[in-house]
């Protein structure tokens, strides 16, 4: 069985499908979505779906790029929606948060700070409660790595990696798991290839960050779950290994990374 630890299910793109969809993925192989929030209007509506879809369960964050539009009352309704949420077996983590210098305007000096200012608190909150992160990195790697460095967090996924291995590295010392997805199955992405085949196999955790990053069977329409199986069938292939040593491992690490979802699971 497969681990979908970051897809997007409440995105208006699933609509009134969602849990079709979470039907599909689980008749797929896919034991277990989890779902970030992104923002304080989407906290109960992420509760409500993993309360409703048997192979779901979620984490509450302020996505950076919503940021712009966040107040600082923001962040004390997340401590307390955590805090509430301790008690809620399908709660797992503190997600999706980070960085993101990709977006111009994200990167005027007024922003960045913005962002920052963000991050660091929310990593408090999951450092408070023990939680694990689901970080957001795009373009950030080392800026992200120094906030980590600074506040220690038990465990975590750097969602869809692209840096460096020396980067990648970092990540994992600080107890960091990378997350892999439809990226690496485009040809033309050399790096991410390069890294999923070359970084320890017990470091990655499957993703979907459905509906977005569509692997290349796929884009441009809209990504799913259901498509994790082949995902990691993408990721046996770049790796010289069998589907199933895929599935395993990457299983184990999704838990070692999200530790909440082990009751969640079968054995």
């Amino acid at each position: 069985m497969w681990i979908d630890t970051h897809c997007h299910l409440d995105a208006h793109e699933f609509g009134a499908d969602a849990h079709g969809v979470a039907r599909r993925a689980a008749a797929n192989g896919v034991s277990m979505i989890v779902i970030p929030a992104i923002e304080r209007g989407n906290f109960a509506i992420v509760a409500e779906l993993a309360k409703t879809v048997p192979n779901a369960s979620y984490a509450l964050g302020i996505h950076p790029l919503l940021v712009p539009n966040a107040r600082d009352e923001d962040l004390l309704a997340l401590r307390q929606a955590v805090e509430v949420a301790m008690r809620d077996p399908n709660f797992v983590g503190v997600g999706e948060v980070g960085l993101d210098f990709f977006v111009p305007m994200l990167c005027e000096p007024a922003m960045r700070d913005k962002q920052e200012r963000f991050f660091r608190e929310q990593l408090r909150i999951a450092r408070d409660f023990d939680l694990p992160v689901l970080v957001h990195v795009r373009r950030s790697q080392d800026q992200v790595l120094k906030n980590l460095r600074q506040i220690r967090t038990p465990c975590g996924i750097a969602h869809a990696f692209n840096g460096s291995f020396q980067q990648a590295q970092n990540f994992i010392d600080l107890g960091f798991h990378l997350g892999f997805g439809g990226a690496m199955t485009f040809t033309r992405a050399l790096q991410i290839r390069r890294l999923a085949a070359g970084l320890p196999l017990e470091s990655i955790v499957l993703e979907t960050d459905a509906p977005d990053i569509s692997p290349a069977w796929v884009h441009p329409a809209r990504n799913s779950p259901e498509h994790l199986p082949a995902i990691g069938g993408a990721l046996a292939e770049l790796r010289g290994i069998s589907e199933d040593e895929v599935r395993q491992a990457t299983w184990r690490n999704a838990i070692a990374a999200i530790p909440r979802l082990a009751h969640l699971l079968p054995a």
